[in-house]
């Protein structure tokens, strides 16, 4: 069973008769249950019962109501009512939209609407540069999806996706202080996304592409950025290559190697896989294998092939390395898991190099625990947030779209990449850096505004910023 967390924690209103001992029976119950119990209130208390809410993490759905029925069995304990606190945050959705200003007078209203509007719309008509310091260009994100490749989900379409996008707009805005706004598209046709996605753009300042299936999402990109003014990013790809460099570059201060020498086995052989070994390359790493069910991706495999993994056979694996991932690991240094879980084995992982580096990022089950394979590695890193070391694209989205939004660029270089990466990486000074701490929490203060100048300043230094000097906040 995985720990208990956050995600599932249920708030639980008991009805217990008002006798000693009783709160203790309720507090052995959970403890006994394997839920962490967090906070206990007294509701009411009446002449032969106290109500009281208690709240508990569970590990899963299962898992709590199996701490519910334990309740339920305690004699003296009426269950009132359970609600599951994820649900109630998602009530009503997770965002909305507040004017600026209040519109009180007719005064107010001729300035914000007719007529005075008349005026700004002739302004913009006339030099469209405008509409970044006349609108909500300048600060408006757009988290564009099909619902295709939700994580940890798949194909579940466009409402089912809409929580994820929300949640996005909030990181968005609580962190870096950009209005984002969910765009869920009723299509999978690349075409229709492309078109339509253009026809938003005159709204936006950037364009965050989320959830998007391969290889579409490749094409969908690509068409955007040669054929919009703003910049088009996906998060899935570049956020995760971007978030694993800046992870990796610490990892090997700990182990005390270095990128070019270091040996990387990947499996998973997708958008993410290939965004992040692209940007290892760009950063000096030189001896890279993709693997995937089938086993190490080498020049002229046949079986198994797609587009993606063709990349994968041409510009990795030059000493054409066969066999399974489990093979492909002997010896390797730094293992990074972009698949499923059970992808590999302790055995793999005990044949890695001395001091290896674990990345398995697969959510919600990791390629292979921590509990397993953490004795046997030197840094071992998930994508989950109860485990140390927790690689989150949300430690780069936030502070790299403020960069671009802030010099308005025009378009996402490998430049901004890199310089992100570094950004994140030189968070955590020497001082602090160890096994279990390579990468900084989203929490961290100091990161939006270290990745987001150092976007700003990469997009100024390549020439695909509109302004030259970033806008104080």
């Amino acid at each position: 069973m995985n720990a208990p967390t956050a995600s599932h924690s249920l708030t639980v209103r008991l009805q217990i008769q008002n006798q000693p001992g009783m709160l203790g029976k309720v507090t052995s119950a959970l403890g006994k249950g394997g839920a962490d119990i967090g906070a206990i209130d007294v509701i009411e208390v009446g002449k032969s019962t106290i109500t009281r809410d208690i709240t508990f993490k569970t590990s899963d759905e299962r898992h709590g109501q199996q701490v519910v029925e334990r309740l339920k069995a305690v004699e003296g304990v009426q269950v009132v009512n359970v609600s599951d606190r994820t649900f109630l945050m998602h009530l009503g959705g997770k965002i909305e939209v507040k004017g600026k200003m209040a519109v009180k007078t007719r005064d107010d209203l001729s300035m914000a609407y007719t007529p005075g509007v008349a005026r700004i719309c002739m302004a913009i008509h006339h030099d469209a540069e405008k509409a970044y310091t006349l609108t909500i260009k300048q600060n408006t994100v757009a988290v564009v999806t099909d619902g295709t490749a939700v994580l940890g989900l798949g194909d579940i379409g466009p409402n089912g996706a809409q929580p994820v996008m929300e949640g996005k707009a909030l990181i968005f805005k609580e962190f870096a202080g950009v209005d984002a706004f969910p765009i869920c598209l009723a299509t999978k046709d690349v075409d229709e996304i492309v078109m339509i996605v253009k026809a938003l753009s005159p709204v936006f300042g950037g364009i965050n592409l989320e959830d998007i299936s391969a290889p579409r999402c490749f094409e969908i990109e690509e068409r955007l950025q040669r054929d919009l003014d703003i910049p088009v990013f996906h998060d899935d790809q570049h956020g995760t290559a971007v978030v694993v460099l800046a992870a990796i570059l610490n990892a090997l201060k700990v182990v005390k190697k270095k990128l070019p020498e270091a040996r990387i086995v990947f499996t998973g052989a997708g958008a993410s896989g290939i965004a992040t070994a692209k940007l290892l390359m760009k950063a000096g790493a030189k001896h890279i294998i993709g693997c995937d069910r089938a086993g190490a991706i080498y020049k002229g495999r046949k079986e198994n092939m797609n587009s993606m993994k063709e990349w994968f056979a041409e510009h990795t694996n030059p000493r054409r390395v066969r066999g399974t991932a489990g093979e492909a690991l002997e010896g390797a240094d730094i293992f990074i898991g972009l698949s499923g879980p059970g992808v590999v084995s302790l055995k793999d992982v005990k044949s890695m190099a001395k001091d290896g580096i674990v990345f398995a990022m697969a959510n919600p089950i990791p390629e292979i625990l921590p509990e397993e394979a953490g004795a046997f590695v030197k840094v071992m890193a998930t994508g989950r947030s109860d485990y140390p070391n927790q690689i989150n694209n949300s430690c780069c989205f936030p502070g790299f779209f403020r960069g671009m939004l802030d010099v308005r660029a025009r378009r996402v270089n490998d430049e901004m990449k890199l310089a992100a990466a570094h950004a994140i990486a030189n968070i955590v000074g020497k001082s602090e850096l160890s096994e279990e701490y390579i990468t900084p929490t989203m929490f961290d203060a100091r990161l939006v505004p270290a990745v987001s100048a150092a976007v700003a300043d990469a997009a100024i230094r390549t020439g695909v910023a509109r302004k030259k000097k970033i806008a104080a906040r």
